[in-house]
Formats: structure tokens, sequence, C-alpha cells
């Protein structure tokens, strides 16, 4: 990183980065945000946190805090909002359970407006292979909305 992508390091959720894909030529493109990664239960969780500059990330940066400090009761909101939503009928008990087991959590990204929680499907018994479920959280961190990205 060079000073004009400025490493940020927070206490809580550890070194946020300006994303960068290298390309196959070796080139190299920035995003326009800033990634890390969280380990939860011995699980991998990205981080994406909209910004182009350490000030505008840190001031996304409470909410991100506040939906990891309570993801255990965020993660199942959004597993069992998707398993209803996708649903035909009202899922049992059973379907959520198994919902929320099979739906791993990849990364959790944050822009001005949302959260989105974003999953795959462990299993494979859920979604079509290349298709991933998304919850979109309000700023409470309440499932506003489900998705699912191909």
């Amino acid at each position: 990183m060079s000073i004009q992508h400025p490493i940020i390091d927070d206490p809580e959720l550890g070194r946020l980065t300006r994303a960068e894909t290298t390309l196959d030529d070796g080139g190299v493109v920035t995003h326009d945000w800033y990634a890390g990664t969280v380990t939860l239960a011995d699980q991998d969780v990205e981080l994406m946190i909209d910004g182009t500059t350490p000030e505008g990330v840190q001031k996304l940066l409470p909410r991100i805090r506040a939906v990891i400090a309570d993801l255990a009761n965020i993660r199942r909101q959004a597993s069992d909002a998707i398993r209803a939503h996708f649903s035909d009928t009202e899922p049992t008990a059973a379907e959520l359970d198994e919902a929320a087991e099979d739906l791993l959590l990849e990364a959790v990204e944050a822009t001005a407006d949302e959260t989105v929680l974003h999953f795959v499907d462990s299993c494979g018994q859920h979604f079509p292979e290349e298709c991933w479920p998304a919850a979109h959280l309000d700023a409470h961190g309440v499932v506003t909305t489900v998705t699912v990205e191909a």
C-alpha cells in the first residue's frame, strides 16, 4: 500500500486495505472499496466497505462493528428471511434451522445506504450453482429485502 491508499487498522475489524485485483497480464485494478477479513466461529468472512478514502470508510465502520457484534442474531434473521422468501410455503422450524446451517456467510458489504450479507449455499440444495443469496439490512441491522446474485 502506498500513501495514495492508506491502510486502516481498526481494533475490532483488523486491517482494512484498498481492494485490488491483479489481472492475468500482471496489471492491477484498484477498486472503490476497502477490504478486510474477520474470523468468526473458525470461518473467515470478507469485509467490503464502500469508499475510496479512509475518512469515507471510517464513517461506515460503526455500522459494520455493530453488525459483527450481533452477527449471530442478524445472520439467523437473514437466513430465515432468505429461506422464507424463496419458499412456496411457510417454512417449518426444521427448514429454517437447515437453512441456517447450510447458508454460510461469505461477506459483509457496507455502503452509505445499506449493509448486505452475502451467503453461499454450502450443500447446493437451496440455490442453483453460481447463484448466491444476499440479505440487505437497514441502518439498524434489520433485513429489508433478500436477493439472489448470479
